[in-house]
């Protein structure tokens, strides 16, 4: 089992609109880190994020504040961090941060982007932002696409974030399955598959817990 490289934070920074709640996505630039992806604000904890003894999630709630500054120009009070997810990649990944997701109300401002680091930004329904990924229209990572999915029901930033503090964050410790190619899925804890087990149970209803992958479009597949 390969070691992890660091821990890193992500920030789902929430805002009303007419049409329901917004999330602010940031575009990559096609070199570096997640090269040309439209993302959350947020990047790797730091050593002065740090405070001996405490636990990890606190140093990323701390440099997921200073990453949004840093990034947007918005300041965050790290009370108003909702925990949502933490985010394990594949054993497979030279460089596997954990990420931390957090969730919060954006407060008022303008935002101004980190320049060279970012090339622009947008607010957008999370359901706009999938139907522009799945018309090539903008590019997103995994964790990206499933948080997104996990917000698009509710009906206002309050609702998303109250229902959010109502829950346990979870971890999504990633492994890629074989055998469905040329398709990419990726699974994680709750999948008949995930354990290596394959998937002839012969449950008329599998147990899924996946993101299939393919060129027709990206799909989430969890039973309960």
């Amino acid at each position: 089992m390969s070691e992890l490289t660091g821990t890193a934070a992500t920030v789902v920074l929430l805002r009303d609109s007419d049409a329901g709640p917004e999330v602010l996505l940031l575009e990559r630039p096609t070199a570096g880190s997640f090269g040309g992806a439209w993302v959350f604000p947020g990047g790797r904890v730091d050593p002065e994020d740090r405070v001996e003894g405490e636990p990890e999630a606190e140093a990323a709630r701390r440099a997921g504040v200073r990453e949004t500054a840093e990034e947007t120009g918005l300041a965050l009070d790290p009370e108003d961090l909702v925990p949502l997810s933490c985010w394990i990649p594949p054993e497979n990944i030279p460089r596997r941060y954990q990420t931390w997701f957090f969730a919060a109300k954006a407060p008022a401002g303008d935002i101004h982007l980190n320049p060279g680091e970012l090339l622009n930004h947008v607010w957008l329904l999370p359901a706009e932002a999938l139907d522009r990924h799945r018309n090539g229209l903008m590019q997103l990572v995994a964790p990206t696409w499933v948080t997104l999915h996990s917000l698009t029901s509710d009906a206002s930033a309050g609702a998303a974030l109250a229902r959010l503090a109502d829950a346990d964050p979870e971890t999504f410790r990633t492994r890629p399955l074989t055998g469905y190619e040329p398709a990419t899925v990726l699974a994680w804890a709750g999948d008949e598959e995930y354990d290596g087990a394959g998937g002839a149970s012969g449950d008329a209803r599998p147990a899924r817990h996946r993101l299939v992958m393919d060129k027709t479009g990206w799909r989430y597949e969890r039973t309960p």
